[in-house]
């Protein structure tokens, strides 16, 4: 059982606890984090929630028909006090998440002088019952690695869908905010993102872009055969029966289909103007070969080019100094200054020496890069991204490799010192 789906259980059981009615849940500002990550609004309304609303809330309208569930921290508590003086709740269930201690309940129950607070409960979350590991013959294995170990992954412009969302638009508890995307239309402004909800995102979210692409056209063709005809008359009870009955399912496919158009749509739009895949190419040959000389041309070139954002450009020459921190030949100082000349500021600039003096050579415990790196690339599998050149998906992160020669009980014990009963080099 994963962390979401212990959180969503609590959070039914204590709806449910509340018995039939509509409601209202009342959270700070934490849990209204959680209970939004794990519950759809169409999910929530199923459970006749009526509304999520801020404990700390400025303006709140007199629902008396409402029950209030009140789910909060121990120290929002003080919160209750002012609500219950102005009675805008008949009924209120009061849940709090871990201890309670006396003097709390006591303050509850002088602050309630109408008598509104109809059961208090205290849930307390145990490890166990939110990690619930499947029992196997060999026992769990905790690898603790160094972020500074790989500081070259984080850099480089990934292309499967989640990805890109994540690094282009921004997700925020499975949320896109889209309302700067040219002529966007008002229902899209904000759309919602969640693996739990939505088939055609589960199923692409980790496949590259060009795929993506694929994928959107066949949905539309589907949706397009299901949609309704226009001149489709209807002149019976059966007819609207039957459309009425199809229409909920076609009205999601329909919001489906207008969401992932659109977010497909505006990262395109951002690719192309700020030349990812010329960036991104760029970043892989720093990353995966060994050729100093068209290395440095290629960033050079990058770096003058006007459409090249100052964030791709700042990433561009961190790469370069990890890459090549000690080359004979390094152009650093003249990389550094051509982000002088694109206007970069100097927090920026300055972000190049930070990440060498954070993952480079000095500082790593692992070879990150040798100079095997171009036969390795030969082994790699490549994912097919359709439509772009298989070069940008060379990259593959240290940790694949750390977990393949762990599997294989081939760590370094001089690398990955080791603390239990058997040996490492136990496969």
């Amino acid at each position: 059982m994963n962390v979401t789906l212990a959180v969503k259980q609590y959070i039914s059981k204590m709806i449910e606890n509340s018995g039939p009615g509509m409601k209202v849940l009342l959270m700070d500002k934490e849990t209204t984090s959680i209970v939004s990550v794990v519950y759809t609004q169409s999910e929530i309304l199923q459970k006749e929630v009526y509304l999520f609303e801020r404990i700390d809330s400025q303006s709140r309208d007199n629902m008396k028909h409402l029950k209030a569930i009140c789910f909060l921290r121990p120290t929002k508590v003080v919160y209750l006090f002012d609500i219950f003086g102005k009675y805008i709740f008949p009924i209120y269930l009061n849940i709090f998440q871990y201890i309670i201690v006396p003097s709390e309940i006591k303050a509850l129950a002088e602050a309630d002088e109408q008598e509104v607070v109809a059961e208090v409960q205290q849930i307390i979350t145990k490890e166990y019952e939110l990690f619930d590991f499947r029992k196997t013959e060999v026992p769990p294995l905790l690898l603790i690695m160094d972020r500074s170990d790989d500081a070259i992954t984080p850099l480089l412009n990934q292309w499967t869908y989640q990805a890109m969302v994540h690094e282009l638009l921004g997700l925020n508890n499975n949320r896109i905010d889209l309302s700067r995307v040219p002529g966007i239309s008002k229902e899209l402004k904000e759309v919602v993102l969640s693996a739990e909800n939505d088939e055609f995102y589960a199923n692409n979210l980790y496949l590259n872009f060009g795929e993506i692409g694929t994928n959107i056209k066949n949905l539309m063709e589907d949706f397009q055969k299901k949609k309704p005809k226009e001149q489709q008359k209807l002149e019976s009870i059966s007819d609207m029966k039957a459309f009425v009955d199809n229409y909920p399912q076609f009205k999601k496919m329909s919001g489906t289909v207008s969401k992932h158009v659109t977010v497909v749509g505006e990262l395109s739009r951002l690719v192309s103007e700020r030349h990812l895949m010329e960036v991104s190419e760029v970043e892989q040959e720093l990353a995966c070969q060994n050729d100093h000389s068209s290395a440095s041309q290629n960033v050079r070139r990058l770096l003058q080019n006007p459409r090249v954002s100052e964030l791709d450009a700042v990433r561009l020459v961190m790469l370069y100094a990890l890459r090549y921190e000690r080359h004979s030949s390094s152009i650093l100082p003249g990389l550094m200054e051509e982000l002088n000349r694109k206007g970069v500021s100097e927090r920026h600039r300055r972000m190049v020496t930070s990440m060498v003096e954070y993952g480079g050579k000095r500082v790593r415990g692992s070879d990150l890069i040798n100079p095997q790196d171009a036969v390795a690339i030969t082994k790699q599998f490549f994912k097919g991204l359709k439509g772009v050149e298989n070069v940008y998906t060379q990259h593959a992160p240290l940790l694949q490799e750390t977990l393949d020669q762990l599997i294989k009980g081939r760590l370094k014990d001089s690398q990955f010192p080791y603390l239990g009963p058997s040996s490492l080099r136990d496969r």
